[in-house]
């Protein structure tokens, strides 16, 4: 029938034409023969095709593919899992110090002169030492917070003025008798009573002034004055007495003065020069003189600091939030012991990495001071590097995981992944030792979380 063919229409290479399409006959009119194994050819093809859809039918029931439901879990993805625990959290702050006495301070000295005698750098002096000497005059150092601004002694009295406003009366015997008694005699004018009397035509200009009479004076008052009362405390302390503690330099704080000066080997004056002490709040330590002897004696020849030693620490000006006065810290030496220290001062200048030009990145610091009660505890350490550790928050009993296996969700907040893929809500408390506190319903010690890669 025209458009029908059988086997024998196929072509040479087993392949049947095209539905419609025209069949070129031979030469006797029928399709060539077909080889022997044209057959099995076409009956593995069409094997290997019912496979292929079978498989793809298998897929689909399984669910792995098409539009059915929801299927497991995808597999876990390459990382570590970590289980969740139970642990105490410490919050902690460890930063870096510096040992030491703190910052030298100029020594407030207002002697002038040449320098002739200099100590030694890390000498300690207490009240009534020698902190250097000018001109060959000892500088003592006493305690106070008041300096030094004048010179102190006993005062001279003033004549005391007639507050009335009158002349002061001739006393008997006096000036002005005496030119009432000239111009009787000498035939003046006598200016005091008005009368022209005697031959001699004097005149006496005195007017019955008492020029003569010494002014009235008053006694001498003593020096007054909060400076007064504290140098008489440590004149006092120094073992020299004989006199009254208090704000007046009389008689007998002078007396006193000139016993100290001779101990000293000064000329016993019984004056306290401006340059002659130096007031410190109490012992300090000598350090390096800035001046070679010979030089010109000023403010800047010596530096001191306290004798107490502590610890100045750098801390991040966005960190410090540790750092409040009076809070307990542990100092780290360098042979590996920590003894006990505190929070004296917390600076109020933040200061910017030095020669950073804010180009690094480096966050600003704040200076923070910290004291050591027990100096005994530091041996006979002066100087070097520690460690300052500070103790805030504590939460014991916690659920906790590392800080490395918290995930952003979606929809926000904090999760961790399950090791079957899942996500789970968690609640995070105090971050303390690159672990944090979590919380939430489906969290359990023992379950086992990924750390995301």
């Amino acid at each position: 029938m025209s458009g029908m063919f059988t086997d024998r229409d196929e072509d040479r290479d087993g392949a049947a034409p095209a539905a419609g399409a025209e069949v070129e006959p031979t030469q006797e009119g029928t399709a060539p023969p077909r080889a022997p194994g044209r057959r099995r050819s076409r009956t593995v093809l069409v094997a290997a095709a019912f496979v292929v859809v079978t498989a793809v039918a298998a897929v689909g029931a399984l669910g792995l593919g098409g539009d059915g439901g929801e299927g497991p879990a995808a597999p876990p993805r390459a990382g570590s899992t970590v289980a969740v625990t139970r642990a105490t959290l410490v919050e902690r702050t460890k930063v870096d110090g510096t040992l030491g006495y703190g910052a030298e301070i100029p020594l407030p000295a207002k002697a002038s002169g040449t320098v002739t005698w200099l100590p030694e750098a890390g000498t300690v002096a207490e009240r009534g030492d020698t902190l250097l000497r000018v001109d060959d005059r000892p500088v003592v150092l006493l305690y106070g917070t008041l300096p030094m601004y004048r010179e102190l002694g006993t005062t001279a009295g003033t004549a005391a003025p007639d507050t009335t406003g009158n002349p002061t009366p001739p006393a008997p015997g006096g000036a002005g008798g005496k030119g009432g008694t000239d111009g009787g005699t000498d035939g003046g004018t006598d200016t005091a009573s008005g009368r022209t009397t005697g031959t001699g035509g004097g005149t006496d200009t005195g007017g019955g002034g008492n020029t003569d009479a010494p002014a009235r004076s008053t006694p001498p008052q003593p020096l007054r004055g909060m400076d007064v009362l504290q140098f008489e405390s440590n004149l006092a302390a120094l073992g020299y007495t004989g006199f009254t503690v208090d704000e007046r330099f009389t008689s007998g704080t002078e007396r006193a003065v000139k016993r100290w000066q001779k101990s000293l080997g000064l000329p016993e004056t019984g004056r306290v020069g401006l340059g002659d002490v130096v007031y410190a709040s109490g012992r300090i330590r000598l350090g390096q003189p800035s001046v070679r002897l010979g030089a010109a004696a000023g403010e800047n020849v010596l530096g001191y600091t306290g004798t107490t030693r502590k610890v100045v620490v750098d801390a991040s000006a966005q960190e410090a939030s540790w750092a409040v006065r009076g809070a307990g810290v542990a100092v780290g030496l360098p042979d590996g012991t920590a003894v006990r220290g505190q929070v004296a001062s917390v600076g109020r200048q933040v200061t910017a990495p030095e020669g950073d030009g804010g180009t690094s990145g480096a966050a600003p610091t704040v200076p923070v001071t910290v004291t050591i009660t027990d100096q005994r505890s530091l041996g006979r350490l002066e100087s070097g590097p520690v460690s300052v550790e500070y103790v805030g928050r504590k939460r014991e009993n916690v659920l906790a995981v590392p800080v490395a296996a918290l995930v952003a969700l979606a929809e926000g907040g904090h999760g961790l992944e399950t090791e079957d893929g899942r996500f789970v809500t968690a609640r995070t408390g105090l971050f303390a030792d690159g672990m944090v506190e979590v919380s939430g319903p489906a969290l359990r010690a023992g379950l086992k979380v990924r750390i995301p890669q």
